[in-house]
């Protein structure tokens, strides 16, 4: 692996879910913690680099200031407020959004030229923040989008049929929210289409479609009445799309990423979309061949995310 460095910024649980998995992966050589009480950014950084013994790559982890993004490959930021229990994440809008302008300036000002990666929800509504008040490229300015809604999906499949999550292919698009859906029209297991799979198998049926996609899209609010965050899962994500930037890989993820007219929908907007990511950032959209129905619930997305940008000044 190449020289690697990525700035973390906020120390909260989703935050030190990916730094833990950062290490646990050996991902990177140097990790700098960021965070508002630097006190706990520097507690942080030694619990993790007592654990360095047992981790697959020498690192240097520690606790930064902004001034430490200048020559970073990757800033992430976790930092925000969390999502209550029955908030939506579009209620965070206007209380994370200031606090994404400020965070952004502070980078930016150090002299940072690397990529953005944002998880702090609405992430496709902040992702569009970052970009604006960054000046970088869109390719540079990337949201978790439906990541970690996709590895719910791929879970939720793989569990109803008993076959591995690694041969499940399939993708959640639109908003990282309430109005993201299947786009089962290019779901497979392995090569062979699911609604062939379906045909072929006793263990589901079409009727079990809607049920595993009211799953995915209530996870979050199950996982928060039940344990007030969720974290883990969302750390795991963000490494895996830190290794495909890292490692130049030209993987396809669902992020959080401009439309720029891929799709016959708001240009204007961040949102959930299969893209090919690498040591630049998203090199592509990949456009997908969308049912009639499925268009209608991408614009609907996207349209929704945009009426929310237009009540915002920026």
């Amino acid at each position: 692996m190449q020289s690697s460095k990525v700035v973390i910024i906020g120390t909260g649980l989703v935050g030190m879910s990916y730094a833990y998995s950062l290490v646990n992966q050996g991902a990177v050589e140097e990790l700098v913690l960021i965070d508002i009480n630097k006190d706990k950014a520097i507690g942080e950084s030694m619990d993790l680099n007592h654990g360095l013994a047992f981790s697959p790559r020498k690192m240097k982890i520690y606790a930064g200031e902004f001034s430490d993004c200048k020559d970073a490959n990757l800033v992430v930021i976790t930092a925000g407020v969390n999502q209550k229990e029955g908030e939506t994440r579009i209620h965070l809008l206007n209380r994370n959004a200031q606090i994404m302008k400020s965070v952004v300036k502070n980078v930016m000002d150090s002299g940072f030229d690397g990529i953005f990666l944002v998880a702090t929800n609405p992430v496709d509504i902040l992702s569009y923040v970052v970009w604006k008040e960054s000046g970088l490229p869109s390719s540079r300015v990337i949201g978790s989008g439906t990541s970690l809604d996709t590895a719910r999906l791929r879970y939720e499949i793989s569990s109803k049929l008993n076959i591995s999550v690694r041969n499940i292919h399939a993708y959640i698009l639109g908003e990282h929210g309430d109005s993201e859906f299947v786009c089962w029209s290019n779901a497979y297991v392995g090569a062979k289409p699911i609604m062939d799979v379906i045909e072929d198998m006793s263990e589901i049926g079409f009727e079990d479609l809607e049920q595993i996609y009211l799953n995915v899209k209530n996870a979050a609010y199950e996982i928060i009445k039940k344990k007030n965050a969720t974290y883990y899962a969302i750390g795991i994500a963000l490494v895996r799309i830190t290794l495909a930037i890292l490692n130049n890989e030209n993987r396809i993820l669902p992020l959080s990423v401009l439309n720029d007219g891929v799709y016959q929908i708001e240009k204007d907007v961040y949102i959930g979309l299969p893209a090919v990511v690498n040591k630049d950032g998203i090199h592509h959209v990949v456009k997908m061949k969308l049912t009639a129905e499925e268009m209608v619930k991408l614009n609907r997305s996207a349209n929704l995310l945009k009426s929310h940008l237009n009540e915002m000044d920026i």
